[in-house]
């Protein structure tokens, strides 16, 4: 290794030495993740025990960001010493066995650079384990090394292989591919025909020894009402002798190009990861860069980890805040240029399908909000000086037009500009808003006629298109006339949900439930203000706020559900009907801090009020990240998928936007 690698490297450790916090023993069901870029990932608990069908240490995009293949699910792990064999890994098994005892020999857990783990295995005997992913070669790096120099010490490291769909489970057959092929970097396996390749690059020896693993027991998709076990292949044993340095296992579906040394490949992967992460102004903003990848030529924003991809109402919610609030201008520009082009009937699609299919085109906001974000993108660009070609703007301005257009004149799912300006939309067995939940035929919230935060958005989307054409002006007065004409309730002194219910003028959906924030924060023009705002915040606050953000129905309704557990139906049965959304905290902090005037001290006040109770939450399930959701009775335990994107977005753009005070 050069001289000025080596100043370097040391110069890295010293600073995540200094940089990185005190560590201790893993909080229990806590999640670490370490994504590559393109939609794969690698992650685990941070007590090593797999939880999940989606703990992996190489989970690869094949078509990024979709077509995910869990590859190399786990590992077992062993020290052998004169003092005798330590397992540092843990697995668990049906019906329930933890085996070995590796986490019991945990001494600490960081998560800073990235998880590391220190085992204690005897008085004077400790190996540290750390993984993390590189962003620029998208290798899972495996890395063990004694806390200091001995006699003797082996480690022992096999590998669990699958190959699947990330999705499935996998189970013993005879079609694995166990033998691998020799290659200058190390081993290569192609567990089945139409698999990635897994490139394992290593300064380990390799004795092949053929063995399955039978009935791993996933705890979460038990709980889950899934099916949860699931058998894994280990092709043979790697062995290193840890007295002569440190352990190297590099994981990839790419050749490692030009190297046959891995461990100076691992350090050289390590100093610009680290450099990578430094780079950033705090934790957050590095969360928000997990969820930012590449699709085709552009790039898209992962809805959540570990199961979702891009959805449209997702990615152009969270952008907001992942993108425009961190001055990733050039991000934002290219998902916005990116989605223009999937604009049909004036819709955009809510999800594209993981593996082949057409776009789903099934969702009534997810083309407003994009409006939405193009207004904040161009705002953004002219705060930062930033200058936007007239080509681009033709683009997303034409975008947002084909939307308005589409809209106005009716599209799919009966969604169309109604006679009083307002825009009506759904039909049965069809979920159009973001309470999207649905069990079989069962759409447990259709809000069928016109949802309030689609109006709002309705209001906003015409509102940013009468900046590209005055031909928009009179529809979004007579929208917002209609609005506060039809949908205040006077006597709850707040606005319905639904009006015109499942298209019968007249009628009202009086449940209360966070919708309504939106007509006063969360979207540039608000349509409430003064008393009828303060009315709205207030009630919101005191029926609805949670540490960890708003419920989505108020506990008094004979629907809530408090808790969100249990198999599929009982799960998505109670997804909108009382379960917390961290990512509403943003539209509600926002409204919050608007009625107070927006004042320095008012947004002081909601700093200390609302974001950094918040934001401790990051320690408790996907670490350094904020969950999909949570329960709605205290002590309101994440839920859903533990790293969110609109959740962090929405953080980010109270923290840096919203409350900032210039």
């Amino acid at each position: 290794m050069s001289t000025l690698l080596e100043e370097t490297y040391s110069e890295a450790v010293r600073r995540a030495e200094t940089d990185r916090p005190a560590g201790g023993a893993p909080v229990p069901g806590s999640e670490w993740l370490e994504a590559d870029g393109q939609g794969g990932f690698a992650s685990g608990t941070a007590d090593l025990v797999r939880t999940r069908r989606y703990h992996a240490l190489l989970l690869a995009a094949a078509a990024p960001p979709s077509e995910r293949f869990v590859l190399v699910n786990g590992l077992e792990a062993w020290i052998e010493t004169p003092e005798g064999r330590f397992p540092i890994s843990s697995q668990s098994y049906l019906p329930g066995v933890v085996h070995p005892d590796g986490v019991s020999r945990i001494e600490r857990f960081e998560t800073d650079p990235w998880p590391r783990w220190t085992f204690r295995l005897a008085e004077n005997l400790r190996v540290m384990q750390e993984i993390f992913v590189s962003r620029r070669s998208g290798a899972t790096a495996l890395v063990w090394r004694l806390s200091k120099k001995r006699l003797d010490a082996t480690l022992s490291v096999r590998l669990l292989f699958s190959g699947r769909d990330y999705h499935a489970l996998h189970h013993e057959n005879p079609a694995f591919r166990f033998q691998p092929q020799r290659r200058g970097y190390g081993w290569l396996w192609i567990p089945y025909e139409g698999a990635p390749a897994v490139n394992v690059a290593t300064n380990g020896s390799y004795l092949h020894d053929p063995i399955w693993y039978l009935n791993f027991l996933y705890s979460q998709e038990k709980a889950r009402g899934l099916d949860a076990a699931e058998d894994l292949a280990s092709p043979g044993v790697f062995r290193f002798d840890l007295v002569k340095g440190e352990a190297v296992i590099l994981l990839s579906t790419e050749a490692p190009a030009g190297e046959d040394d891995a461990v100076l490949l691992a350090r050289r992967l390590r100093i610009d990861e680290k450099r990578r992460r430094f780079g950033f102004p705090s934790r957050l903003e590095r969360a928000a860069d997990d969820y930012i990848v590449r699709r085709g030529e552009g790039k898209t924003i992962v809805a959540g980890y570990p199961w979702f991809t891009d959805w449209g109402r997702d990615t152009l919610i969270a952008l907001r805040g992942l993108c425009l609030a961190t001055g990733r201008l050039e991000e934002a520009r290219q998902i916005l240029l990116e989605w223009a082009g999937t604009v049909s009937e004036g819709m955009l699609p809510n999800r594209f399908p993981d593996r082949g299919g057409e776009p789903e085109y099934n969702s009534v906001d997810a083309s407003l909000w994009y409006a939405v974000a193009v207004h904040d993108y161009l705002e953004t660009c002219v705060r930062a000086r930033r200058r936007v070609p007239v080509s681009e703007r033709d683009v997303l301005a034409g975008a947002v037009q084909a939307i308005l257009e589409g809209y106005r004149r009716g599209t799919r799912y009966g969604i169309r500009e109604d006679s009083d300006g307002l825009l009506a939309c759904g039909v049965p067995g069809v979920q159009l808003t973001w309470m999207d939940a649905k069990v079989g035929d069962w759409v447990v919230t259709p809000r069928i006629g016109k949802p309030v935060e689609v109006q709002a958005l309705w209001f906003n989307a015409l509102s940013i298109g009468a900046r590209f054409s005055g031909r928009y002006n009179e529809p979004a007065e007579k929208a917002a006339a209609s609005f506060a004409r039809r949908f205040w309730n006077q006597r709850g002194g707040s606005l319905y949900d639904v009006i015109d219910c499942d298209h019968v003028p007249g009628t009202f959906d009086r449940r209360f439930r966070p919708n309504q924030i939106f007509a006063a924060g969360g979207l540039p023009f608000a349509l409430l203000s003064g008393e009828r705002a303060q009315s709205v915040v207030d009630a919101v606050e005191a029926r609805l706020w949670t540490p960890l953000g708003l419920r989505s129905l108020a506990p008094e309704d004979p629907d809530y559900a408090g808790r969100y557990a249990g198999g599929v139906a009982e799960r998505d049965g109670s997804y909108h009907q009382g379960t917390v959304w961290p990512w509403l905290a943003g539209p509600f902090v926002e409204a919050w801090v608007r009625v107070r005037g927006g004042t320095p001290e008012s947004k002081s006040e909601a700093r200390k009020r609302f974001l950094e109770p918040l934001l401790r939450h990051t320690q408790e399930a996907g670490l350094g990240h904020l969950p999909e959701i949570a329960d709605g009775d205290p002590p309101h335990a994440p839920r859903g998928c533990p790293f969110q994107a609109w959740s962090v977005g929405e953080a980010l753009r109270l923290d840096r936007i919203v409350l900032a005070v210039r």
